[in-house]
């Protein structure tokens, strides 16, 4: 009697049953794809977890469980379930990063609940560590024009949040009107040029490597206008100041050139 017998039947058993376990997975994952493309988000969510947990190698499963999480999360939002759907789509990009480490979808989804998390309340470190899966992206697709523009307004942000701050205290410290369009004052100047000139110029420096890789990114020309107009505030020269607005104004113009291209280009698909 050959004693080895049941042992192959084991292994072969067991390959079956794994076998059935992928299936049933991919058969989860579609039906959640079907209910995700339906905007049945909460349905999806379930069906994407029963496919992680038939399968947990199914990569696809995991990706889409954190996009459901996150389409659900609404920016500012202060309920529970909200910020629960928030740090739930940012814990299952993670685990994505745990079998992957390359997975820049994974390292966008991050960045990109990070920087809707830190609107309201405004959070800087939020912004800050949003900051860091978009500079991981640049190290493994550097060609990618993207994460580039996300740096770049992630530095916007964090430069337009303080010069408002500024402004605000100076006014309640004062007693005077300070308008946005206003210069700043010496002192407060020169507060918000020591911690914010780097801010402002890595921002504008990630911008431009965007439009460099795409030179039909409307929103990176936009955001360099704003930045330089945060870099107005940090001069005292009014020449200086005056440059750099023209300067804004010049990306201004890219953008509706650009943006009036894709317009006619979109029309002439149309009418094709």
């Amino acid at each position: 009697m050959n004693r080895r017998l049941p042992l192959v039947l084991v292994a072969a058993l067991a390959l079956s049953a794994a076998g059935c376990a992928k299936l049933r997975a991919r058969d989860s994952l579609n039906k959640g794809v079907q209910s995700f493309k339906a905007q049945r988000f909460d349905e999806a969510v379930e069906f994407f977890k029963a496919a992680k947990e038939q399968d947990p190698t199914l990569l696809n499963a995991r990706l889409y469980l954190a996009t459901a999480y996150a389409t659900m999360y609404i920016p500012g939002a202060p309920s529970e379930e909200n910020i629960r759907n928030g740090e739930m789509a940012i814990r299952e990009f993670r685990e994505v990063l745990q079998i992957q480490s390359d997975n820049t979808n994974a390292m966008d989804g991050i960045g990109s609940i990070l920087f809707n998390m830190a609107g309201a309340p405004y959070d800087p470190k939020k912004l800050e560590e949003s900051k860091t899966y978009h500079l991981q992206h640049i190290k493994i697709k550097p060609q990618d024009p993207d994460p580039y523009y996300w740096i770049g307004v992630i530095n916007w942000k964090l430069a337009y949040a303080a010069n408002n701050q500024m402004r605000s205290e100076y006014k309640e410290a004062n007693r005077r009107e300070l308008k946005e369009s206003d210069p700043l004052p010496a002192r407060v100047r020169e507060g918000f040029q020591q911690y914010y000139a780097g801010v402002v110029d890595e921002g504008i420096q990630h911008l431009e490597e965007a439009t460099k890789r795409d030179p039909d990114y409307e929103s990176a020309y936009a955001y360099l206008n704003l930045l330089y107009r945060q870099k107005a505030d940090m001069v005292e020269s009014k020449d200086e100041r005056e440059q750099h607005f023209t300067t804004a104004d010049g990306f201004i113009e890219k953008y509706k050139v650009v943006k009036q291209r894709k317009m006619e280009k979109e029309a002439a698909k149309v009418g094709s």
